[in-house]
């Protein structure tokens, strides 16, 4: 995958004295010693982080963890104090931190674009002023302009409010205009500051559905600062933990619900549902650890209940289930197949979220599901346990 945006080793102090303050960052000092030694306030220490094009890429924390500070580094509104931030332009990377005024005005305006928590709109222009704002200023041509807010508006359903000024509309639409404005620079790099913590938990819960789908199309790189951790696992490829200045943890949504680096990220996740996050492939036994039933048949639960006899490749030649033949179709996911001389069998593939495995054990009174990948050969099973284990975040 190609980098879009690499922090390395950035620092970020807001006062004077820089050079002792770093000193003490390089000692270990927290936030809170560095502001009564030095009076300055330490914004982000030694961040190393690497964002993928394509990728939603979350920042969360606690108010004041450096969140908002690492994100505003991108685009040069946070001055590094040391180290750098790489950025990418076509086929090179700009080093924001140390790159000149006339290559940093470029950068934001053709390489990043920012959706603020606030809308910053102009409220004596209308929604199509609004958007075109950012063209304006760069100088495009206004065939082009026209054509790009156009397409822009379209994009996020505001074609028919085109004409409206942005009072008239509801803080979910005037929040969309935000998203126009900054899709209409053709930017690559989306910074996106806490856009929907605003809005009411119906809009925001709408808007970030609506951003997923929209990233579908669109696959731009996203840089997303929040603090609601369920708004985190819901749009994040990668979530990234900060705690005064500094990054705890960064890891797939996966990782840190299952895997928290320490009692700070503990806590964070504590009260989050593992059912919104977790997928069969995470909470699976490999089938290389299954127990053997015999010459070719395999346990998929430990209470042995269900086999699979298997070929050569992979595939179910023949299924059991509590002594009975069971019936089997290698198609759709985690469906029921009965007749009245066989029991059921689900199944479901990696990707399956855990909360139809659990339905699918609920239907079939806790037998085990099998995962099958794409090309339909078993690579695992789930049984009870394991599903237990993962709500209750425990391993044996």
């Amino acid at each position: 995958m190609n980098i879009a945006v690499d922090f390395k080793n950035v620092d970020i102090i807001f006062g004077k004295d820089v050079p002792k303050t770093l000193a003490m960052v390089d000692a270990g000092a927290t936030r809170a010693q560095i502001l009564a030694k030095t009076g300055a306030v330490l914004g982000a220490a030694g961040a190393n982080l690497t964002v993928h094009e394509g990728e939603i890429s979350v920042l969360m924390g606690l108010s004041g963890s450096g969140k908002s500070t690492l994100l505003r580094a991108v685009n040069g509104l946070n001055k590094v104090s040391r180290g750098a931030v790489l950025v990418k332009d076509g086929d090179r990377m700009v080093d924001i931190a140390s790159c000149d005024a006339t290559t940093l005005r470029h950068m934001r305006q053709t390489q990043v674009a920012m959706v603020f928590q606030q809308f910053a709109l102009l409220p004596w222009r209308t929604v199509r002023e609004n958007v075109g704002l950012g063209l304006e200023l760069a100088g495009v041509p206004h065939a082009e302009l026209t054509e790009r807010v156009d397409r822009q508006l379209k994009l996020v359903g505001l074609d028919t409010w085109a004409e409206k000024h942005v009072h008239e509309l509801s803080g979910g639409m005037q929040q969309r205009v935000g998203l126009a404005r900054a899709f209409a620079t053709d930017a690559p790099i989306l910074l996106m500051d806490e856009p929907f913590s605003a809005l009411d938990p119906l809009i925001r819960t709408k808007l970030q559905d609506e951003l997923l789908q929209l990233q579908k199309s669109i696959k731009k790189t996203i840089i997303f600062v929040s603090h609601d951790l369920e708004e985190a696992l819901k749009i994040g490829n990668r979530i990234t933990i900060m705690e005064g200045g500094r990054i705890v943890q960064s890891g797939s949504p996966e990782e840190i619900v299952l895997q928290p680096a320490d009692d700070y990220v503990r806590d964070f996740i504590a009260n989050v549902n593992p059912l919104s996050v977790l997928t069969a492939w995470n909470v699976m036994r490999d089938m290389r650890d299954l127990e053997q039933a015999g010459d070719d048949w395999i346990w998929l639960d430990r209470r042995k209940t269900t086999k699979f006899k298997l070929d050569a490749a992979g595939k179910v030649e023949a299924a059991e289930c509590d002594g009975r033949q069971a019936a089997w179709v290698t198609c759709g996911e985690c469906e029921k197949h009965v007749d009245e001389d066989s029991s059921p069998v689900y199944w479901a593939r990696p990707g399956t979220s855990l909360k139809t495995v659990i339905l699918a054990m609920h239907k079939s009174g806790t037998a085990p599901v099998a995962l099958f990948d794409d090309e339909d050969r078993f690579v695992g099973a789930i049984g009870i346990r394991d599903v237990l284990q993962a709500i209750l975040r425990r391993k044996d």
